[in-house]
């Protein structure tokens, strides 16, 4: 059977932001942040390696496809910025470790870099770090983050592999 995925997460039997940090609430937020996750990724069982999303006027987004499984990927969502120092290697912000539950329609943030040093991500951190737990706090900063990302543009589709690619492929392999 085949079930079409919401395209936005109004769809969401209860909102996540109606009772912040409750168990029903910290589901709804992880099928929110599926959703949005496939606006972002549409083919993302057809993805493979390491792609990047390059729109103009935002860093260039990296996916890298960790494991996959049956009913499960793991993904790792970050930018890549130059390093500060000569000789370190670049930093990575706000690298999230993504798992999709494919059956369950749900993604969960597993970890993510415990301080950011972009200001924005931060102060989003830092808002909801005093009253919300560390699973609430990670996938908030999913949902918002793949919102932003969405909204500037960024999109992962195979069909923009270059000619010569299977469909596993990615669309820029590092």
């Amino acid at each position: 059977m085949i079930v079409a995925t919401p395209q936005n997460d109004t769809y969401c039997a209860v909102s996540w932001r109606s009772r912040p940090g409750s168990f029903v609430s910290l589901m709804s937020l992880y099928e929110s942040n599926y959703i949005r996750l496939r606006s972002l990724v549409p083919q993302l069982e057809s993805m493979g390696g390491w792609t990047i999303s390059t729109v103009s006027g935002d860093c260039p987004l990296h996916l890298m496809i960790e494991e996959r499984s049956r009913y499960t990927t793991t993904l790792t969502l970050t930018y890549l910025f130059d390093a500060a120092e000569e000789g370190m290697p670049a930093l990575r912000d706000p690298d999230l470790q993504i798992r999709v539950y494919h059956d369950a329609r749900l993604a969960e943030v597993q970890s993510c870099a415990r301080w950011h040093r972009h200001e924005v991500l931060e102060s989003i951190r830092s808002e909801c770090a005093r009253a919300l737990g560390d699973r609430w706090l990670r996938n908030m900063m999913l949902n918002k983050w793949l919102d932003y990302c969405v909204e500037r543009g960024h999109h992962f589709p195979v069909s923009s592999l270059p000619p010569g690619l299977p469909a596993s492929g990615t669309a820029e392999v590092l």
